[in-house]
């Protein structure tokens, strides 16, 4: 049987250089490269979501690659498909960068300039990994299932369109559903999900900023674990501190819960910093919350239009979710998926703030009325994006499957 070997590579002269030697291998039927980690994780998402047996054997990353940097992709390929053996194409053999990738879990390393004699040995000996992986797991499409929870990052157009109350009911709704459910305030410097669930935690996203290696034990002493059975993983006390959380540690932290976690709810506020960035980025599904209104929609559109700039996430992949709406308003979510050139979801969350005021001014979030239209419309959402178990909870009629673009199907 033939190994399917898929390139990933920034450089389209050493892209082109590691097809030519690929196509030369025995055995070896390469696959058409892909070019950045989006592309990457993409691929192999839909891939899986067919079975685990169409996965390729063998990914060959090359160094350069972005806008995730190698050794953190290698990290997320290896979490999420287990089974897929990945190589790392590098300048740099020395024994530190050995280490590195080996600890990222990547089965090999092959030194630049390439060496057929040295790929096809690496290429043969992680391809007969990757089928023995497969043979001891079996061909369950399933397999993949309990690798790597759902995640969903809930961004604002702007400050006040009500992104914390959306993610906070986002997880209740998955965690009543009798999904294992984190949530995370990556709003740095202003996060309040603290507040709106009137708790005090001296631990904060901060305290996994600094270590590489997230084991279980050091996540569940991060975590603050609420009455409603939520995991929290909350924003410092002290904003400054925000700064502590870089891109890199955000893309670990975030990794580390998904490997705990059915659902990942990740608050990242309406201001972008490098942690919240890199969230929506590797995100299953990136929501965008705005009102109906031309101030909040052309903060909408500015949003949508700075993340592709920024090769953070295209349009076409990005959810927006009306908040306040009503059928007297001029402005419909129709028109602004038009405006912002976005998915839209279907559920549109109207504008009651009565049903809210009390328990955001008491910090009980999480008792708000089941007859509430608000949470109605919010738990819907959740049913919609797929994070609440089937025909469970009181909101069995809500939308069901995916709106709009999801990265990866559970």
């Amino acid at each position: 049987m033939p190994t399917r070997i898929l390139p990933a590579g920034a450089d389209p002269d050493a892209v082109r250089s590691l097809t030519t030697l690929l196509s030369q291998l025995p055995d070896a039927e390469p696959q058409p490269p892909v070019t950045d980690s989006t592309q990457l994780a993409d691929a192999l998402a839909r891939l899986a979501a067919e079975s685990v047996d169409e996965l390729p054997e063998v990914v060959v990353v090359h160094e350069r690659i972005g806008p995730v940097p190698a050794l953190e992709l290698i990290r997320e390929v290896a979490l999420r498909f287990p089974a897929v053996g990945v190589i790392l194409v590098t300048t740099d053999t020395s024994p530190g960068l050995f280490s590195a990738a080996m600890d990222s879990g990547a089965r090999g390393l092959v030194a630049l300039p390439l060496s057929y004699e040295e790929l096809a040995s690496r290429i043969q000996a992680v391809a007969q990994w990757s089928t023995g992986v497969r043979r001891h797991l079996g061909h369950s499409a399933d397999v993949l299932g309990g690798v790597g929870g759902t995640a969903v990052t809930v961004s604002g157009a702007k400050g006040g369109v009500g992104a914390t109350l959306a993610a906070v009911q986002l997880a209740l709704a998955a965690q009543a559903s009798g999904r294992a459910t984190a949530l995370v305030d990556l709003d740095l410097q202003a996060g309040d999900i603290a507040s709106y669930l009137d708790i005090q935690f001296r631990r904060s996203v901060v305290d996994l900023a600094a270590i590489t290696d997230i084991s279980p034990r050091v996540l569940a002493d991060a975590v603050f674990r609420h009455d409603t059975g939520l995991a929290l993983l909350l924003a410092p006390a002290e904003g400054e501190r925000g700064e502590e959380v870089t891109d890199r540690a955000a893309r670990q932290i975030v990794s580390a819960l998904r490997s705990r976690y059915e659902v990942v709810v990740v608050d990242c506020g309406a201001q972008l910093s490098g942690a919240g960035a890199a969230a929506v980025e590797m995100a299953d599904t990136a929501l965008l919350v705005t009102t109906p209104d031309v101030i909040s929609v052309r903060a909408a559109k500015r949003t949508v239009r700075m993340w592709d700039r920024l090769q953070i996430r295209k349009a076409e992949e990005t959810t927006v979710v009306v908040n306040r709406h009503t059928r007297s308003t001029e402005i419909q979510p129709a028109l602004v998926q038009r405006i912002t050139g976005t998915a839209l979801a279907r559920t549109a969350v109207p504008a009651n703030f009565k049903e809210l005021q009390g328990v955001v001014d008491a910090g009980r979030l999480h008792e708000l009325d089941s007859r509430s239209t608000v949470k109605q419309a919010l738990w819907a959402l959740a049913g919609e994006l797929g994070l609440v178990k089937a025909a469970e909870g009181a909101h069995r009629g809500s939308g069901r499957g995916p709106a709009g673009f999801r990265r990866r199907k559970e």
